[in-house]
């Protein structure tokens, strides 16, 4: 194990937890060396690499404080460690869990300028050349049925799971599981769910989006 690992998982702790706030002063690198055990240039490593990723500032002669922007690096650092350990499994399951349960508060709240952008990414998706186009196009279509919400949180959420459709695994997936019959039917599925949003009929809406996922577990899954 690295020396400076106590050292960095401590300093991550105290931002994430909020202990630690923007403008708050950090111990001096001499502190920190005596308290984990390891040499000043150890820390002064630690120190600069969390400087780099935008978490602390560092003034001469003053010291080293929390950065005013640290709370939305943090949450950054933690929606990308979260992406990249998510398999698509996990991710169906959540999807399975999540979309059809938003589609009330879509059908309730979404405008005019939701339901077009809805129609906007079937039109791009249908018009795709390529597998990765669809694809992203695909995850658009969600996202903006999410966003219809209107609630921050959902869109938040919804937007850490596109982050993992964009990963490695999800995409070999959607290669070899993704036929033109089946581009097809998504397709379809697709239109027939914004129908019914634009219908305000949330039972349909809610059933389609349901069989829709569980035909795309099916086919990237085998189950």
């Amino acid at each position: 194990m690295s020396l400076a690992r106590p050292l960095r998982e401590s300093i991550l702790d105290q931002l994430h937890s909020g202990q630690w706030r923007a403008g708050d002063r950090l111990p001096t690198e001499r502190e920190l060396a005596d308290t984990f055990g390891v040499s000043r240039t150890t820390v002064r490593k630690a120190l600069a690499d969390f400087k780099q990723q935008g978490l602390i500032e560092q003034t001469v002669g003053s010291g080293t404080f929390v950065a005013q922007r640290a709370g939305t690096r943090m949450g950054q650092r933690i929606q990308h460690d979260s992406s990249q350990h998510t398999s698509p499994a996990d991710l169906m399951e959540a999807r399975l869990a999540m979309e059809p349960a938003i589609i009330e508060l879509a059908i309730r709240n979404a405008s005019a300028s939701d339901l077009q952008r809805m129609d906007a990414c079937c039109d791009e998706a249908e018009a795709a050349e390529t597998l990765e186009a669809f694809e992203h196009w695909d995850a658009e279509l969600h996202q903006a049925i999410a966003d219809a919400a209107h609630n921050s949180f959902v869109g938040n959420v919804f937007g850490l799971m596109k982050t993992v459709r964009a990963q490695g695994d999800w995409g070999q997936l959607k290669k070899k599981s993704v036929t033109p019959e089946r581009r097809l039917a998504y397709q379809a599925q697709h239109r027939q769910i914004v129908g019914a949003l634009r219908d305000r009929d949330a039972v349909r809406a809610r059933e389609l989006t349901l069989e829709h996922l569980l035909q795309v577990r099916r086919n990237l899954l085998g189950y």
